[in-house]
């Protein structure tokens, strides 16, 4: 074991020190804590809420961020609307307490936040294996501030320019948003797209997130919380994806049995409120969302007689 030791000490010792500088580099978290590096949009959430991690919520995927106005809402829901996101992600972060949901839980759901086939963002913290390396984790980011980093430091260096060395473009942290109205050509070509990426899905395809589905009902009784899902809007001047019907229906049964109550606004809203297909325009149409979801939670909260 000796002979060992000393004939691979250098690589052992280089491993050591990768292992130290990642396990340090992880307890520093700049994806989380430092505007040099990108954001996804969990941790934008928390960042808007001063690192805040517990507190009634309303999850969803990007219908939710565009469609709830949190500073607007009596409810005072934190707006956790994730890119891409789905059930299974909701599950990740109750599984991993990453969040810890108190007093209330508003699930939304879309055409797309059951859909196991979609991609949703690799960078949220709940795909990370625990055994991954942090740096190897956020790759492509550390990759991106890195190449900022060696433009200033040559900048400073090179053409002595001092005040250059430690500048940095600050990386978006909002989320985002839907404004205006998109036009009929693009709004046709995009339904179209999903009619071609998800017009064959069948429950197959939705297992996954059905499962989740299942475990979130679980949990919820299990923990006490009350549990409410609203059907997200879709623009009902284009045809409903064709997998909708059935899986509706079978969301729908599982919520009944289960006793939570269900706000159905699938094809409630006039498409002169909407940005795009499944987007709500923020002028018009989150302020009529956010005011009835807020009328609905305040009716739902009342003790039936």
């Amino acid at each position: 074991m000796i002979s060992f030791l000393r004939k691979n000490s250098f690589v052992l010792l280089l491993l050591a020190a990768f292992v130290l500088s990642d396990v340090l580099i992880g307890w520093w978290d700049p994806m989380s804590t430092s505007r040099r590096f990108y954001k996804n949009d969990f941790t934008k959430t928390l960042y808007h809420h001063d690192g805040l991690n517990h507190g009634p919520v309303f999850f969803g995927n990007s219908a939710v961020t565009g469609a709830y106005i949190e500073e607007k809402s009596d409810s005072k829901l934190i707006e956790m609307g994730l890119s891409y996101g789905k059930l299974t992600d909701l599950k990740g972060i109750l599984e991993q307490k990453l969040f810890h949901v108190e007093g209330q839980l508003v699930v939304g759901i879309d055409v797309h936040t059951m859909l196991d086939i979609l991609d949703t963002d690799p960078t949220y913290q709940w795909f990370k294996p625990w055994y991954q390396p942090y740096v190897y984790a956020y790759r492509d980011y550390f990759r991106d501030s890195g190449k900022e980093f060696v433009w200033q430091l040559y900048k400073g260096t090179v053409e002595l320019n001092p005040s250059e060395l430690l500048k940095y473009q600050p990386r978006w942290i909002d989320k985002e948003l839907y404004f205006g109205h998109q036009p009929d050509d693009q709004l046709r070509s995009k339904w179209n797209e999903y009619d071609k990426r998800f017009g064959w899905v069948s429950q197959h395809e939705y297992k996954d997130n059905l499962a989740a589905l299942d475990w979130i009902i679980a949990y919820c009784r299990a923990n006490g919380l009350p549990l409410k899902v609203i059907w997200m809007p879709w623009n009902r001047g284009y045809p409903l994806p064709p997998y909708m019907a059935g899986l509706q229906e079978v969301v729908n049964r599982r919520l009944d049995a289960a006793g939570v109550p269900v706000l159905d606004l699938l094809t409630k809203y006039d498409p002169k409120l909407f940005h795009d297909l499944v987007h709500l325009s923020r002028q018009e149409g989150a302020p009529v969302f956010t005011k009835e979801v807020d009328a609905w939670l305040a009716t739902s909260a009342k003790p039936s007689k």
